[in-house]
Parts: C-alpha cells; sequence; structure tokens
C-alpha cells in the first residue's frame, strides 16, 4: 500500500487483528483507556469480526517499527442502529505510540482504512471515541466526519463521541 506521507520511510501493511505486532500495540493502546478513562475499552471484539473479508486490519511501520495501527469491521449492529442504508464499517483500535505522534501517522492509517472499507462495499465509516481524546476527535473531523447517533456499546456513555462519514456507493 503506497504511502504518500511526509513520513518517507513508513509503510502499512495488512495483518491479522492478533498479529505479533499488532498485541503489543493493542496492550499499549488499553493502556491509554486506563490512563485516560480509569479502564480499558470494553466493546466486544469477537474474532471472527476480525476476519476476511469483514475487515481489514493495518500495522504502520516507521523504520521497520510498528508505530500506528487500526481497522475496521463490517458492523450490522452499527447499520441498523443508525438506520444507514448499505454497508457500515465500524473503525476500532486507532492508535499512535506517544513518540511517534504529530508524524502523519493517524492520518496515514485512517486514509488507509476509508480506501479499503470503500473497495470493499462500505458506503459509511463510523465509530466511537471519548471526550477524553480530543487528539483523535479533531483528527476524525479534520477528515470529514460528522456527529452520528449513538451505537455499539458505549451508546448511553455520557463520555462518548459517536461519528460516521458516508463514503458513498462503488460503481
Amino acid at each position: 500500500m503506497p504511502d504518500n506521507d511526509a513520513v518517507s520511510a513508513a509503510t502499512t501493511r495488512q495483518v491479522s487483528y492478533h498479529d505479533a505486532d499488532a498485541q503489543p500495540l493493542t496492550g499499549q493502546v488499553q493502556q491509554e483507556y486506563i490512563h485516560r478513562y480509569g479502564g480499558p475499552d470494553g466493546s466486544p471484539m469477537d474474532r471472527g469480526e476480525f476476519s476476511p473479508p469483514n475487515c481489514h486490519f493495518l500495522v504502520r511501520y516507521d523504520d521497520g517499527r510498528p508505530v500506528a495501527m487500526g481497522g475496521w469491521r463490517v458492523s450490522e449492529s452499527a447499520r441498523a442502529e443508525l438506520q444507514l442504508d448499505g454497508p457500515v464499517a465500524e473503525l476500532k483500535r486507532m492508535y499512535v505510540v506517544p513518540a511517534s505522534r504529530g508524524r502523519g501517522h493517524a492520518r496515514g492509517v485512517l486514509r488507509d482504512l476509508e480506501q479499503t472499507a470503500a473497495a470493499a462495499g462500505a458506503e459509511w465509516i463510523v465509530l466511537e471515541t471519548g471526550m477524553m481524546q480530543p487528539e483523535a476527535v479533531a483528527l476524525y473531523q479534520s477528515s470529514g466526519f460528522e456527529p452520528v447517533a449513538a451505537f455499539g456499546h458505549y451508546a448511553d456513555s455520557p463520555h462518548s463521541i459517536h461519528l460516521g462519514k458516508r463514503l458513498g456507493p462503488i460503481g
């Protein structure tokens, strides 16, 4: 997957959600949630939801080191709860290691996830994030995401922010 970011040494690779490079990043993002919210993300993450063709998970590397990750999964429940037409991809586990933030890695992963979701036929991409992650909210809003109705595991949480973006039908 080609990268056109300012980070010339960065590459992005599709991996399994349970890949050896993804798992340490997953542990780090959970620690970030504990630090910011007092506990880990409790969203159900069924292994089957992260098996192709119902998902796409990426790890981004900088000089060969895994520095960022993110994925999407097909979400029939989000489509139904939000009453959206067409297939819906739900973003999950977007994360950049602290030492690599501010270098375009998150924007690169997000761009690649949007492109792969659209190529897979998703007409919408949605996500849940939280008020304690203002940098994430700013990234999504600057990338065209807008507020959507609350959905999913944290639909009733007063600290959750729900955003979505129409990708449009392919064809």
